[in-house]
């Protein structure tokens, strides 16, 4: 039978930010390894294409160093990806044992190798001569650098925080990613040569033509950091928040420890979230560790909602209650200009759509959910701040880079990755748009 990690116990996890996954152990990592049929399906399910079973059939049999090679020839962030990847929508979905007492747990057994295994020295690097720059240090960027180094060139990878990781540094919390995990992945890329440029904002402190001069080639992995905001009356009262800068606050700037961190952040009693992805999980959650008592707002059912699974396991396991069918009319203000409640209309189910998603309608019923703060989580797109310093870049009407087949943008020596070019998606997705890319700027310019 597949094999889960444990999970900190509830009640004790909402009263501080540690890790709520503890991981497998070294005997339950070689238990569910040894239940893999090494068939490869699975690896049609990855987006970096990983050769899975071969990791799987080292650590059935011990060979753990074997197995962090096997997955660092593909993904430099391992540590990151065997948590926070969708596996169940990916390669676990393929897997043929899927129906037979479980897919293998490839994420989890991913993460111990990572966790306790990854000793390896960075390669020893045959320099081309070549430059490359590496415009953010998400996801997507970090795949780009690592791609890029060990093809030989000089990367520097140029980051408008203060800190390296993008959004996994700033949007997801440290009780599913931690901060010294994102460091230890980025702290690899510096032992291979990558120079990282921080407080760097592209647009802003230089201009991409200005890059174009320094380096052979630019790949933009800037992500989708523009929150989208609903447009209902009310979104300017006190006490509307929306989750980027919740976020941004919490995890990279650490307000949950103020005043030892100067952030500080608006701690409401009784909190609406509105969406139902991973980034409404992160900020209901983290409001939750805050003392609030927590609804997330979303407008379609609960298995609609694009969130992972386990993270909307988590929150109801946290207390965190679920008004689905529900849909955000107005944000109600008092006296004083504060939130004091959410007007919602009830909505009802049509089938499914095109996306596999219901189709939702209103019945004309509403009602009213009283509160004191609000965080809006409806999506991201991204920053306009490239589109409007550049001439000659290609943008479609949601404000993405365009790309060609290979991730070529209409600049000259300029390719595009991860939630730039499709928007906001998944870390995985980004790292393989990332691939792409590096493997087209390689071709093109030798390495």
């Amino acid at each position: 039978m597949r094999v889960i990690a444990a999970m900190r116990d509830p009640a004790e996890r909402i009263r501080d930010f540690k890790e709520v996954n503890l991981g497998l152990t070294e005997e339950q990592a070689v238990a569910e390894a040894s239940r893999c049929m090494y068939c490869g399906a699975c690896v049609k399910g990855c987006p970096v294409g990983i050769d899975i079973p071969g990791f799987m059939k080292a650590v059935s049999e011990r060979r753990f160093d074997d197995g962090i090679d096997i997955i660092k020839e593909y993904n430099v962030l391992p540590a990151v990806c065997g948590r926070v990847c969708p596996q169940e929508n990916q390669c676990e979905k393929l897997c043929i044992l899927a129906q037979k007492g479980g897919a293998v747990s490839i994420g989890a057994v991913e993460r111990y190798l990572a966790d306790n295994h990854d000793r390896r020295e960075a390669p020893v690097i045959k320099e081309n001569g070549k430059s490359a720059g590496v415009v953010g240090s998400g996801p997507a960027g970090l795949t780009a650098a690592f791609e890029l180094r060990r093809a030989g060139f000089d990367v520097t990878v140029y980051e408008a925080l203060h800190a390296a990781g993008g959004v996994l540094r700033y949007g997801i919390p440290e009780f599913r990613l931690p901060d010294d995990t994102v460091s230890a992945e980025a702290g690899f890329l510096e032992k291979m040569g990558v120079r990282f440029r921080l407080n760097f904002l592209v647009g802003k402190t230089l201009y991409i033509d200005e890059l174009l001069e320094t380096h052979d080639g630019i790949i933009l992995s800037t992500g989708a950091g523009l929150p989208g905001r609903l447009g209902i009356p009310g979104e300017n009262l006190v006490g509307v928040m929306l989750a980027n800068e919740f976020l941004t606050r919490m995890n990279l700037m650490k307000a949950y420890r103020f005043p030892e961190y100067d952030t500080p952040v608006l701690r409401g009693e009784n909190v609406v979230v509105i969406g139902g992805g991973n980034v409404a999980m992160d900020s209901a959650r983290i409001a939750r560790r805050l003392g609030a008592e927590v609804s997330i707002v979303y407008r379609r059912t609960e298995a609609d909602m694009p969130a992972r699974l386990e993270e909307k396991e988590h929150a109801k396991e946290e207390g965190i209650a679920f008004c689905t069918l529900s849909a955000p009319e107005a944000i109600l203000g008092d006296e004083r200009g504060r939130v004091r409640a959410i007007t919602v209309e009830t909505m009802e189910t049509l089938g499914a759509g095109e996306d596999g998603r219901n189709r939702i309608r209103g019945t004309g019923e509403k009602s009213t959910l009283p509160c004191d703060t609000v965080i809006e989580a409806i999506g991201q797109s991204p920053n306009v701040i490239i589109s409007e310093n550049v001439k000659g870049l290609a943008f479609d009407k949601k404000g993405r880079v365009v790309v060609d087949k290979d991730m070529k943008t209409s600049m000259d020596r300029v390719w595009a990755a991860g939630d730039l070019v499709s928007g906001a998606a998944t870390v995985i997705l980004a790292m393989g748009d990332a691939k792409k890319a590096a493997a087209s700027m390689i071709k093109k310019l030798g390495g």
